[in-house]
């Protein structure tokens, strides 16, 4: 977020050792409700204490471009490979996006950012991240965050991590983006962050239209079921550790391999440990683990529960202002969904990712990775499910912000 260098005329290093990835400071900058003591003196002088403008529109660019080789092809659960596939490919551009944030007065942050084009998806902007913080409620010392963010930032953030491959199963357990609320407080060596969302993710509102029509206004959720969660955080010695829970509903699945969404609302539960730290302020490690529960998910078997299992180990090493090494290795095993032909046999994944990072400037890296699929192929079908082909591959590119 280069804004914040511009604002605070300071550089990108004070809060990333190698960026995106945050360092002890930069953790500190995202806890003091992303300001410094000193956002005052940022503000444009109008006249009017009652007012908090940036002396400049704080706004910040984050683009991405790769060449990929791989392994990998497109399946259509139905009628198997669909001739979508190459060996070589351009990704370019992977990712534009426009991030900005200001303090608004001594308690109140917005922070949002908006993708331009994302993964060859051109044509429309989406917003991911926006909300208002508020870090002192009522005075109590409570945070409350509204709006849309990311369920799995209370414990380790996409946005800011090394490699280009993901955390796989903060996607597939859906703890990614939704729309809600968080109060987190700290507690002497104990940090409670509670929270409850929509449950329907980002993407989706529905028309008020009877009785009436055009209405102006838009539901943003379908039900009135809500997700709730919450995680403790504590240091043991030099580990930090976390507990993480979360009860919410989402719709079965129906259809053919289970393809399509049904319309019950069913139960989903997960129980979550994460854990990290850090070695002589060069070799950074962390670790999650996520047990899951869909209960009676598959329209097709009603009344049966299925439980699985997932989670990643990485190792980030910064060898110096120039380079830095990552490792991440995902693991999920589809449990109860093995053998029952549906799209949720997928959800295994079992690989081990490679990256380096080479620094031109504090803003602009090389980006070098390589992943190994460990799993084996499961070729068969109909339906096409399962691991029905290998997904190595190696990457070259850029990534930088300004």
């Amino acid at each position: 977020m280069p804004a914040f260098a511009r604002q605070y005329n300071v550089s990108c290093v004070l809060c990333h050792d190698a960026f995106p990835k945050l360092n002890a400071y930069g953790e500190t900058f995202a806890a003091m409700n992303y300001r410094m003591p000193q956002w005052r003196d940022t503000m444009t002088d109008l006249g009017d204490s009652r007012l908090a403008l940036p002396k400049s529109l704080p706004l910040a660019i984050r683009a991405q471009a790769f060449a990929q080789g791989r392994d990998g092809e497109d399946f259509d659960v139905t009628t198997g490979p669909t001739g979508n596939a190459s060996s070589f490919d351009f990704q370019a551009p992977y990712l534009i996006k426009l991030l900005s944030s200001a303090p608004l007065s001594d308690h109140i942050t917005f922070y949002f950012y908006g993708i331009f084009a994302e993964k060859g998806g051109n044509g429309e902007t989406l917003i991911e991240d926006a909300w208002f913080r508020h870090d002192d409620v009522f005075g109590t010392g409570v945070g409350a965050q509204l709006g849309q963010f990311q369920i799995s930032d209370l414990m380790f953030p996409r946005e800011v991590r090394l490699t280009f491959q993901d955390y796989y199963v903060y996607r597939a357990a859906g703890v990614t983006y939704d729309r809600g609320v968080i109060l987190d407080r700290g507690f002497g060596p104990v940090d409670i962050a509670v929270g409850v969302t929509n449950g329907n993710g980002i993407e989706q509102n529905f028309p008020i239209d009877s009785p009436g029509y055009r209405r102006p206004d838009r539901l943003f959720d379908n039900d009135s079921s809500k997700t709730y969660f919450g995680r403790a955080g504590f240091a043991a010695g030099p580990v930090n550790l976390g507990l993480f829970g979360l009860t919410g509903e989402q719709r079965s699945a129906t259809g053919f391999a289970g393809s399509a969404t049904g319309t019950r609302d069913t139960d989903k539960r997960i129980l979550g440990v994460d854990a990290s730290g850090s070695v002589m302020g060069k070799v950074h490690w962390y670790a999650q683990a996520l047990w899951n529960s869909w209960e009676d998910f598959l329209d097709a078997t009603p009344g049966e529960d299925y439980d699985w299992f997932g989670g990643f180990v990485g190792v980030d090493y910064i060898h110096d202002e120039k380079w830095a090494f990552s490792a991440l290795y995902n693991y999920t095993d589809d449990g109860d969904f093995d053998g029952t032909g549906t799209i949720f046999e997928g959800l295994k994944i079992n690989s081990l990712a490679l990256g380096a990072s080479y620094y031109f400037m504090r803003n602009v890296k090389a980006v070098f990775e390589i992943n190994i699929d460990l799993l084996s192929e499961e070729r068969g079908g109909p339906p096409f499910v399962g691991h029905q082909t290998k997904e190595h591959y190696a990457l070259i590119g850029f990534d930088a912000a300004y």
